[in-house]
């Protein structure tokens, strides 16, 4: 799979981000070093823990990872939690549907970007 058939497939930006970063191979470098971040499992985990704090941290934490790397359907999803959980840190039912949201999308971009061509 090329990096565009894999930004596709994740519903991701890959004209915005090859020309921010301005190569296609330090994107792919990125996308691939996001297979190893943690930020997910802090989120799940703050999640299973009811930990609303950690939840928002993890979350926005993210976003902002999502958002360099071009990753639109991902960084949406965790935008929505993180916004929710902005000015009122108590988790509901609201909350355990945009984390699924963020769920389908976690696993939809880590399944794209393992398609990748490692050259």
């Amino acid at each position: 799979m090329t990096l565009k058939e894999c930004y596709d497939e994740m519903q991701g930006d890959y004209t915005d981000v090859t020309q921010r970063l301005c190569s296609e191979s330090l994107v792919e470098r990125f996308a691939l070093k996001f297979l190893n971040d943690p930020t997910f499992e802090s989120l799940k985990e703050a999640m299973t823990k009811q930990d609303a704090e950690t939840v928002f941290r993890a979350a926005h934490t993210l976003k902002g990872i999502c958002l360099n790397l071009g990753f639109t359907a991902l960084y949406e999803a965790s935008a929505a939690l993180t916004e929710r959980l902005r000015d009122d840190r108590t988790l509901d039912d609201s909350c355990d549907v945009l984390y699924k949201n963020i769920c389908n999308e976690y696993e939809r971009t880590i399944l794209a970007i393992k398609k990748l061509d490692r050259h």
